[in-house]
């Protein structure tokens, strides 16, 4: 459902201030279930610098225009280096009526998780 931020905001409490946030374990699980939709929202030199091989690429400014890319029947999960531009995106796309969640690990947190076996053994649950 579509709600402006004053809405939002009067019925914030301490259960959606946990809701909002998603921690790297569940966020794979989720996304191993098919069932998070994972977006990068890092400005385009980032991510041409350095991608993390899973996820979609949807900068932050290109957000508004690019809703159909995402789906509603998924948790959508935004992430950046670390979270401060995943909870504008997280903001924005639960006014806009999606469930999504921020990754509090940031991106930093997924690369130091997925490292060597890990990282191999993961993308091959994900193929």
């Amino acid at each position: 459902m579509k709600q402006n931020f004053a809405q939002y905001l009067k019925t914030f409490d301490y259960q959606e201030r946990i809701n909002m946030k998603i921690k790297l374990p569940e966020l794979l699980e989720l996304y191993e279930k098919n069932e998070a939709q994972l977006i990068d929202i890092r400005f385009k030199e980032e991510y041409d610098a350095w991608k993390i091989g899973f996820g979609t690429h949807i900068p932050l400014s290109e957000l508004p225009n690019r809703l159909d890319e995402l789906d509603k029947t998924k948790t959508i999960v935004t992430m950046c280096p670390h979270y401060d531009r995943a909870e504008i995106a997280r903001l924005y796309l639960k006014l806009e009526g999606f469930n999504a969640r921020y990754l509090t690990d940031g991106i930093l947190g997924i690369v130091e998780y997925l490292r060597g076996d890990k990282a191999r053994d993961y993308m091959k649950k994900i193929r």
